[in-house]
């Protein structure tokens, strides 16, 4: 399987290509910051707009993953709808692909400040979840241990062949570990932004996403 492998919380995982987080020892795969009906959200409220694929686009990737994983449960770590409006106005082939991504596996919505309130899809919707050692919630919390988070959509550069290469990445340090997005229209903040790097502890790593994931120093300047 195309990833990095790594420990946390004396727990084997691996950071995926995709941006996806495996834990195999219980078959379970976590993605963060869907940010489904993103094109829609911004027509709806007079944005730019963009072209209509990107729920197609994230479904695709997903159901790419969970084949590939055989997953049998599933953490959506927040933000999986632009907004709570989303998640109603989502098309009718697409309920259809999530409610057969979900069948026979379990299915956890962790609330994000995009989504906050319960869905009307199937699964399970809870603030944060506890599992074993490890705590999965949006946002990371000051102080958090053995916690796993999106929210921030970091992503972070390597100089490949003289050239600077900026990806979606994971950071990870002894407490916590926080993914990129998964969702196709999704930004990124940079690791060196004040908000990351004064969140992540000093020896933090960044796992870059992509064809080739390889894991570096997590950067700390522009």
């Amino acid at each position: 399987m195309n990833g990095v492998d790594f420990s946390f919380a004396d727990q084997h995982l691996c950071a995926l290509a995709s941006g996806a987080l495996w834990w195999p020892d219980l078959k379970l795969l976590c993605v963060s910051d869907l940010h489904l009906g993103k094109s829609e959200r911004m027509a709806r409220r007079g944005a730019p707009a963009l072209p209509p694929y990107d729920n197609h686009d994230t479904l695709n990737r997903l159901a790419v993953d969970l084949e590939r994983t055989k997953a049998e449960m599933v953490v959506c770590l927040g933000d999986s709808f632009d907004d709570l409006d989303a998640s109603i106005t989502l098309e009718s082939c697409e309920k259809m692909q999530i409610s057969s991504l979900q069948a026979g596996r379990r299915w956890i919505w962790i609330e994000g400040n995009h989504d906050p309130g319960p869905i009307e899809l199937g699964g399970t919707h809870l603030s944060e979840w506890t599992c074993g050692p490890l705590v999965f919630r949006h946002i990371a919390q000051a102080g958090g241990q053995s916690e796993v988070s999106g929210h921030y959509h970091p992503k972070a550069s390597v100089r490949i062949k003289g050239r600077s290469i900026t990806r979606p990445a994971f950071l990870l340090d002894c407490n916590r570990l926080i993914l990129p997005a998964y969702g196709t229209y999704t930004g990124g903040l940079r690791s060196s932004d004040p908000a990351l790097s004064n969140l992540m502890e000093t020896g933090a790593m960044a796992i870059l996403t992509g064809s080739q994931p390889q894991i570096i120093p997590m950067p700390r300047r522009v």
